[in-house]
């Protein structure tokens, strides 16, 4: 039996469900067919996984001392 390949709109429903693994191996496995079919969606969950890897990564960037007093300085105005 062939499975039912997911529509281009099934398949952004579920990307960011894909994207963390959360699918079932046959859903995984349903998305990964379709993305090898479909340049539109293929390229939509590549910007996806791009832009996850940049959050990520800049997420362990220290902020310069300069913001950190400025946004200390904000804080404990409300703390009055």
């Amino acid at each position: 039996m062939n499975p039912r390949e997911p529509s281009c709109e099934e398949v952004i429903e579920r990307l960011f469900d894909y994207l963390d693994r959360e699918l079932d191996h046959r859903q995984a496995d349903d998305i990964e067919r379709h993305l090898s079919r479909c340049r539109d969606c293929f390229t939509r969950a590549e910007f996806e996984k791009r832009l996850r890897a940049r959050v990520e990564a800049a997420g362990t960037v220290k902020a310069p001392t300069r913001l950190r007093h400025r946004i200390r300085d904000l804080l404990d105005q409300f703390d009055d």
